[in-house]
């Protein structure tokens, strides 16, 4: 452990702001402020590795990317302190049931402040935003390729997946739909499909038609989210059947009893998403 020794020669408050910062689990490793070429903040990046990982030393594992990725995992960081989406208890449970394939989860923390600009496909006279083609090239040119660097992940398309709720998933399907060479498995959890009057509608039909391969997507919303959301994320569950995906084979849709906007409901959908796009062969 380094710990800088100040002027009085106490490092207790050093070795206290590290553990304090430290990942919840062992099997979760923090990377501090991952830098971008592409955009102006730096993020951290926290990384699930599977039971085994460690023994199994010449084995590869899918991947998924998961967005706001300071929710995920660790309580001291999340949006709503102590409130995450259990992401390691629930991959940890669905992995030892025999239910779900090993598989590498990285969160990408969020920029607070930037977040809806990064989040969103296009721009908005009233709200800004539209640089997700940027967070894209982020995700795609720079932290995939040191994450293959780092980890013992797998590189085809078929073994990577993109993921994230609210804002999230409204980037989780752009970037699915911009980039079908590079993500095959699509989690979209509540979408905010109103963003600049539902224009990702016209995004999606406008780009699959040319998609050579769709990706595998779960797309949900809960029933206690609002009306209006509910209504969308119905039609974009239609718009994606109309362009090709089938339901309950490379789709599934959704609408969960009693489910809300929150991290506690998304954390009740962590292990069927998973179950659904990386199930056990």
């Amino acid at each position: 452990m380094n710990v800088e020794h100040h002027a009085n020669g106490d490092a207790s408050e050093g070795v206290l702001a590290e553990i304090e910062t430290a990942p919840p689990h062992p099997r979760l490793r923090l990377h501090k402020a991952f830098k971008s070429n592409y955009l102006p903040d730096e993020r951290d990046v926290i990384v699930y590795l599977p039971p085994g990982y460690e023994e199994q030393t010449q084995r590869s594992y899918p991947v998924l990317y998961l967005n706001d990725g300071q929710n995920l995992f660790d309580g001291r960081t999340s949006f709503v302190k102590g409130r995450t989406w259990m992401v390691r208890e629930h991959a940890d449970e669905a992995i030892e049931a025999g239910e779900v394939e090993p598989l590498v989860i990285v969160g990408i923390y969020n920029t607070g402040d930037r977040r809806l600009a990064e989040y969103t496909h296009e721009y908005n006279w009233q709200m800004g935003g539209g640089e997700a083609d940027k967070y894209g090239d982020l995700v795609t040119r720079e932290l995939m390729p040191w994450i293959a660097s780092q980890y013992r992940v797998r590189q085809d398309r078929e073994n990577i997946g993109i993921g994230g709720s609210s804002l999230g998933g409204l980037v989780t399907l752009y970037l699915g739909l911009r980039h079908p060479q590079v993500f095959g498995k699509l989690a979209i959890l509540s979408p905010s499909v109103w963003w600049n009057h539902k224009s990702i509608l016209g995004y999606l039909n406008e780009h699959a038609p040319q998609m050579w391969a769709r990706p595998r997507v779960w797309l949900d919303v809960g029933d206690r989210e609002g009306q209006r959301t509910l209504r969308d994320v119905e039609h974009l569950a239609r718009r994606l059947k109309a362009n090709g995906w089938r339901p309950g084979e490379s789709m599934h849709f959704e609408k969960v009893h009693g489910g809300t906007h929150d991290e506690a409901s998304w954390a009740e959908r962590v292990r069927p998403m998973l179950r659904f796009l990386f199930p056990k062969a």
